[in-house]
Order: C-alpha cells, then sequence, then structure tokens
C-alpha cells in the first residue's frame, strides 16, 4: 500500500526543517551538476519536495507539465548569478529544489 505523501507528517516535518534561503553563489555547482530543480512560487516547497520523495509521478509530471516544476534553465541561472538571489532550497536527494521567495502582495 502507497503512503499518502500528505500523511506523512515526519517526513514533512523533516523537510521543513532542512529546508532554508540559500544565495544562488552556493547553487552553482549543483546546477553545473543538472541538480537544481525550479519550483514556481505557486507551489508549497516542502510539498513539492515530499512528492519527490514519496515519487509521486502523477502530481511532479502535472507540475512539469504546466512549468511549475523544471531544471534550472541557463536563463534563470544567469539571471540569478548577476544578483546572488537569494532562493528557498529543499533538498530531496539527488536533487536541490529551489524556489524564489514570494513577494508579498500589498
Amino acid at each position: 500500500m502507497k503512503t499518502d505523501p500528505l500523511k506523512d507528517t515526519e517526513l514533512h516535518d523533516k523537510i521543513n526543517r532542512e529546508t532554508a534561503r540559500v544565495h544562488w553563489s552556493e547553487l552553482e555547482r549543483h546546477f553545473a551538476h543538472g541538480a537544481v530543480v525550479y519550483v514556481s512560487e505557486e507551489l508549497d516547497l516542502v510539498e513539492v519536495a515530499l512528492r519527490i520523495a514519496h515519487d509521486d509521478k502523477d502530481a511532479i509530471g502535472r507540475w512539469m507539465n504546466d512549468g511549475k516544476v523544471a531544471k534550472v534553465s541557463d536563463v534563470q541561472a544567469s539571471t540569478w548569478q548577476a544578483s546572488d538571489t537569494l532562493l528557498w532550497a529543499s533538498v530531496v536527494s539527488p536533487f536541490v529544489l529551489v524556489q524564489p521567495e514570494k513577494h508579498a502582495v500589498h
């Protein structure tokens, strides 16, 4: 029986604790190895990490088809490198998931 990723509170809490803000410069070597994955600001980074850890192919495939989850492009990397952007990051081996900070709506 497959575990529902959203009910795996132990792993959710672990991922949440290990998610941190990181400057792009600290991620460049991972990008060079093709291991950095962009997560849209529309999604919850911890939930995406949890679903990847659970190999939830349906959700991941849907997000990829919608362009909400993808390998970081060269254009994104160049933009982030120019300003050494601060990103949220979460590791789900062998990937590092990154998400730009969400901007508050006033």
